[in-house]
């Protein structure tokens, strides 16, 4: 019988309580406070921005809108939550869900945001705060040795986040097929971002980030940033990278689509992009290191090229004259968790910094596969004129068929995204299948 998410969590939070006692008597601190944030407002104006709580904050709570609110984590004492909730007719007051977690807690409801007065000792404050308050509570501020231990604690996740990632997931996917059929049915960006949200049931503020809804040409534009409100006199292709957040954590997926109006050489792309990022999963397991796992995506993005006919040289020669960077210019993926691109994907265990290779600069993830970890797989193949234009001039640029890649120039890209979490054994695919 599966374990309810109620003991996944509070399995989670006992194993959590332990990482930091440790983490705490290791920098001889007493405990540690914890600042969800405070929301932004736009210059010269009273509107807020959209705001997600401090990442630290959330591995506790999976609140992602508590705003203003304070966590004391003191080893040996019950977490104390003073939230940040006072009498408003403007907006409803902050509220606490039914979740196993709140019986854990001391709980105070304020209608200040002023931190909680700090026991004698040795404590460090984290999160958005100024160092004259840090200095007020005679706190350490943002102290980076505790910030990367506590980074550490986060990439690997515990069976309650996974689950908490897999239900995100499975909110998301509702939401790509929604978009899919919106796409077919002629509907603009903008169309198809709002058939997204319905069937993902959640407002555009609670995305874990803004989603990509790219039409033709717009799909080669990585993080594309508009909803144009007409659809375009031909469909060419899809690209939709869109999320969801469940208890704080989140869903990143990505899905391209080919059109009524497509070249017939795109569809062959996206299944071969598919087909690659499959390959890709299928070695993902414990010791496998991704920055490997990176580069042999290029090398499979070398033969695909090849296959496909948009290059005439091998694929060994793709990658060497940096062909391939030209058509993926972006990671292979990243660490997942409370963050789309989660902590500690650049560093090692002792919180020392593992830089991407010179040649991948964009590479977000550079570490180690581990059990528990939890990362995206994201092969892609775009044409981009910018990315694409030195390469004319260039001794590289007598190996690619113009004409051919030329004719693909207004379908943007392929992109495809899963969210694989790294088991003991190999790996488990939280995203669920179309």
């Amino acid at each position: 019988m599966t374990d309810s998410l109620d003991a996944l969590q509070h399995r989670h939070l006992e194993a959590l309580e332990a990482a930091y006692a440790q983490v705490l008597e290791r920098l001889s601190l007493d405990g540690v406070l914890l600042y969800s944030g405070t929301p932004r407002t736009h210059f010269a104006d009273d509107q807020e921005v959209s705001f997600a709580a401090f990442g630290h904050f959330m591995h506790w709570t999976g609140q992602a809108d508590l705003a203003r609110s304070w966590l004391l984590i003191q080893p040996g004492h019950r977490p104390r939550l003073k939230v940040h909730a006072p009498d408003d007719f403007w907006h409803l007051p902050a509220r606490l869900p039914d979740e196993a977690w709140v019986e854990r807690f001391a709980i105070e409801m304020a209608s200040d945001d002023a931190p909680p007065a700090l026991p004698t000792g040795r404590f460090a404050v984290l999160g958005d705060v100024p160092e004259s308050l840090a200095a007020r509570l005679r706190a350490d501020h943002n102290p980076q040795a505790l910030v990367r231990a506590l980074d550490e604690c986060r990439i690997r996740k515990s069976d309650y986040e996974i689950a908490c990632l897999r239900e995100a997931n499975h909110h998301a996917m509702a939401g790509h097929q929604a978009a899919r059929e919106a796409f077919l049915g002629g509907g603009a960006e903008l169309d198809i971002q709002l058939a997204y949200l319905g069937a993902s049931r959640q407002r555009e503020t609670a995305l874990p980030y803004a989603n990509i809804v790219g039409l033709n040409a717009h799909g080669g534009v990585l993080h594309y940033q508009h909803y144009e409100t007409q659809a375009p006199e031909q469909r060419h292709s899809l690209l939709v990278d869109a999320g969801h957040r469940h208890r704080g954590y989140c869903a990143d997926i990505t899905r391209s689509w080919a059109g009524p109006e497509a070249d017939p050489a795109f569809a062959p792309l996206i299944d071969g992009v598919t087909a690659l990022q499959r390959r890709m999963i299928d070695q993902l397991m414990p010791g496998v290191d991704y920055v490997a796992l990176h580069r042999g995506m290029h090398q499979a993005l070398g033969e695909l090229l090849a296959d496909q006919g948009l290059v005439h040289c091998s694929p060994e020669a793709a990658v060497s004259l940096g062909i391939t960077r030209a058509f993926c210019p972006h990671g292979l993926g990243h660490s997942l968790g409370l963050q789309v691109h989660d902590v500690a994907g650049r560093m090692d265990k002792a919180g020392r910094e593992l830089p991407p290779p010179e040649a991948h600069p964009a590479l977000r993830l550079t570490r180690e596969m581990e059990s528990g970890m939890v990362v995206t797989m994201e092969p892609g193949l775009y044409v981009i004129p910018m990315l694409l234009a030195p390469l004319r001039e260039a001794a590289a640029g007598r190996d690619i068929d113009w004409p051919r890649v030329e004719r693909l120039a207004d379908h943007g890209g392929v992109r495809i995204e899963d969210n694989v979490a790294v088991t003991a054994d190999g790996h488990d695919n939280l995203t669920p299948g179309e």
